[in-house]
């Protein structure tokens, strides 16, 4: 029974890390991949969002955003990077952490997706950020 355990263990170890990787950055690819229209410029809907519909939920007040075009661009510019970082497991506590941030950000543009859609990305980021890109990684072969 113990070696089972040890065994499923090592399985989990190898596995879970890459799993975890594409999970969180899956979702976050698929909002980059809509933001252009094409590289560089950004696509109308995004301008749009930014611009007009994105507001901080802060103390009860909703606030614009500043600068949303910059905001916009970086946001989408992040949206690609950073779960391509996390595919290839390399910088992965940076990406995840950027990820975190970002999902942090959402959470006060749309506190209602709390429950279905922040917390588990902001588990997945502080899994990553806990445990590393694990063996299969360039994170790996790079130390």
């Amino acid at each position: 029974m113990r070696q089972l355990s040890r065994a499923l263990a090592t399985l989990g170890q190898l596995a879970a890390p890459p799993v975890v990787r594409l999970a969180l950055g899956l979702p976050f690819l698929r909002s980059g991949l809509t933001r252009w229209d094409p590289f560089p410029s950004l696509s109308v809907g995004t301008r749009y969002l930014f611009e007009s519909q994105f507001k901080l939920h802060l103390f009860g007040a909703l606030v614009d955003l500043p600068a949303p075009l910059l905001l916009a661009y970086l946001t989408a510019i992040a949206e690609i990077v950073l779960p391509v970082l996390l595919f290839l497991g390399l910088a992965t506590r940076f990406a995840s952490f950027g990820l975190l941030l970002m999902t942090g950000v959402i959470q006060l543009i749309a506190p209602e997706g709390w429950a279905n859609f922040h917390l588990y990305w902001a588990g997945l980021a502080l899994a990553l950020l806990a445990l590393g890109a694990g063996p299969l990684s360039a994170d790996r072969l790079l130390t």
